[in-house]
């Protein structure tokens, strides 16, 4: 009788195993078809809305707006949002690959934002508010069943580029509930009239091949002719309402990339951090949390 049930026991454990098998197969043969619908492109790309253009680099693909909102939606499963421009692939990770990572472009016509803070930011002070503001914000995201989540530091410090006017920083993050910290990597490329951002978020084992990655990106968007930074004209051109300590710390009205992409708008320093990240915990569990469903869903 014992040997029948263990027999019978092998015989379920082979089957479930054989079944979770085939759905993982199937599962990534939906993914491969997925991605090999998408519409890659290379070499110069126009940025009409921003009136800016990237220059891609080997080593990265582009994706225009429609696929970008499908690998976001469809892929990733975030809200709809029609204001993305693009998301940049590097060829080493693949999207359906496990350490896949993107970097989303998009536009804020928030205005002309001075750089004559450059040289006075305190990083080192800025961070510290930054992690006080987060541990303050925790009870809150408890209240609304969001995990709690803790700033560590930065991965990259801020630096600001004063020749090419690009703004780059990384900062790690932990949520409650995820092994893995996150890596949320930023560039700010500012114009006449407003900024461009290109935001990566990984898990921090990715850190260096994101960073190297990130920095082939950091040359890749141009503002055109007349819509650069130094043809901004005072008096006539709108002025942005924060300096670049506030695109670092948050900023009024200012979108932080995919974290805006998910569907929040970062109103101010403290309020990014103490309603901003409300939702980012869950978001960031599904990347790191699980693997994807059978609908490419990250879950």
């Amino acid at each position: 009788m014992h040997q029948i049930l263990r027999a019978a026991l092998l015989a379920c454990a082979v089957w479930t195993s054989s079944a979770a098998a085939q759905e993982e197969a199937a599962d990534a043969a939906k993914l491969r078809q997925f991605v090999q619908s998408l519409h890659f492109q290379t070499g110069e790309i126009a940025l009409p809305s921003a009136a800016a253009h990237l220059q891609v680099a080997p080593g990265f693909r582009y994706l225009g707006h429609d696929d970008t909102r499908r690998v976001l939606e469809e892929l990733w499963g975030n809200p709809p949002d029609d204001e993305v421009l693009g998301l940049l692939v590097p060829d080493n990770a693949p999207l359906d690959s496990d350490h896949s990572w993107a970097v989303l472009v998009t536009y804020s016509d928030e205005g002309y934002v001075s750089d004559e803070d450059a040289q006075e930011i305190d990083y080192t002070k800025m961070l510290a508010e930054l992690k006080q503001d987060t541990s303050d914000g925790n009870e809150e995201r408890k209240k609304n069943g969001y995990e709690t989540v803790e700033l560590i530091g930065w991965a990259q410090p801020p630096r600001y580029d004063a020749s090419g006017k690009r703004l780059y920083w990384a900062k790690e993050l932990h949520f409650d509930g995820v092994a893995q910290n996150t890596l949320n990597y930023d560039i700010r490329v500012l114009g006449r009239k407003g900024f461009l951002s290109l935001n990566a978020i990984a898990g921090m084992s990715e850190l260096a091949p994101v960073k190297a990655g990130m920095d082939q990106v950091l040359p890749m968007a141009q503002f055109d002719s007349g819509a650069r930074y130094a043809d901004f004209q005072p008096g006539s051109d709108k002025l942005a309402a924060y300096g670049l300590a506030a695109l670092v710390g948050g900023g009024i009205a200012a979108k932080s990339g995919l974290f805006a992409k998910l569907g929040l708008l970062l109103l101010g320093l403290k309020k990014f951090l103490v309603v901003g990240l409300v939702a980012i915990g869950a978001f960031v569990k599904k990347l790191f949390g699980g693997g994807r469903d059978k609908n490419n869903t990250v879950r």
